[in-house]
């Protein structure tokens, strides 16, 4: 399997059949397009069936789980997932990550306990994390927003975890909208590249539960379904910060308020909350990337060369492209 992520080609080889529809259900239960002919991975993925240790001679001590001698670098039960991890770097700038599915026995208990936790934190530790990080030594950072271009405009929507992203981009994407993501890219000062991944959306919107079936349940009672439009990247040319009301009103706010807005959401995201340890980790071991992502001055060029506003949406209000685009005209 060959797909672009976060800006990354990325290729995934999976022994078990059980890891590949872990990997399937992280991307979204569908095929991405694949990258360029010719274009060689940047990331490459390889999930085995031995259940051994990596070897680990010659390696030091890193950090707690982790030993490393820079160029090869050893994650064990990385993120809480069960999977050991071997990272391996080459001169020519790919990522090789070769997992082992090896959990102590209290992670083996809890992912038995709850498999919706585990495929979502399967697909983090194994595609997501890696790919970020690799996304990361161009300079991008995580960001916790959907990008969407509508016949109106490119819109970036921010606002933190549960306040109504997904449900807007559901309609936006019903008017004919193309999106790079869910809530998740990987952005520089101008781009954002969408991460593959599927739509999370509440179960209770109108028609959601007919089409994503009970297996498909994923976290805080939402279901997933494929991300139809998907495009691998935009260059938003407006923020929008989105909110809750008890009416629907749209207001211009500033960069410095309009860069909070993007920054607390992104370090609130549940999709995120490991990620920081896992890039530090990987960073400390390496000497690759950045140990802390610049997300505030990334979120501050952003917010500081597009216009901003804030939309507060009330209660079962629907939300067009329209009012997003007409805000900031």
């Amino acid at each position: 399997m060959r797909f672009v992520s976060a800006g990354e080609r990325v290729a995934v080889d999976s022994e078990p059949a059980w890891a590949a529809r872990l990997l399937e259900r992280a991307l979204g239960r569908q095929q991405p397009a694949p990258p360029a002919a010719g274009d060689g991975p940047t990331v490459q993925l390889r999930i085995e069936r031995s259940r051994e240790a990596f070897p680990s001679r010659g390696l030091r001590a890193v950090t707690r789980g982790t030993v490393s001698d820079g160029r090869r670098t050893v994650l064990r039960d990385a993120g809480g997932s069960g999977f050991d991890l071997r990272v391996d770097l080459d001169g020519a700038g790919v990522l090789t990550v070769t997992a082992r599915y090896r959990p102590p026995a209290a992670t083996r208990a809890a992912n038995l306990a709850l498999p919706g936790r585990f495929a979502l934190l399967a697909g983090q530790v194994l595609v997501h994390y890696p790919v970020l990080w690799r996304a990361g030594w161009r300079g991008r950072v995580p960001l916790h927003v959907a990008a969407a271009a509508t016949a109106g405009g490119t819109v970036l929507l921010a606002g933190p975890g549960g306040i109504g992203k997904s449900t807007v981009l559901v309609r936006l994407l019903a008017e004919g909208a193309t999106a790079t993501a869910d809530n998740l890219c990987c952005a520089d000062h101008e781009r954002c590249f969408g991460l593959v991944e599927p739509l999370r959306v509440d179960r209770t919107d109108p028609g959601v539960e007919a089409a994503a079936p009970r297996r498909r349940r994923t976290s805080h009672g939402r279901v997933d379904r494929p991300l139809p439009s998907r495009v691998a990247e935009l260059t938003p040319d407006r923020v929008v910060v989105l909110e809750r009301g008890p009416r629907t009103e749209i207001v211009a706010i500033g960069p410095d308020e309009a860069a909070r807005a993007l920054t607390a959401g992104t370090y609130a995201a549940g999709e995120l909350r490991r990620y920081w340890a896992f890039a530090a980790t990987l960073a400390l071991a390496t000497g690759r990337g950045p140990a802390h992502p610049p997300v505030v001055e990334t979120a501050r060029a952003i917010a500081g060369r597009l216009p901003c506003t804030r939309m507060r949406v009330g209660d079962g209000a629907a939300v067009l492209a329209a009012d997003l685009c007409g805000a900031s005209t």
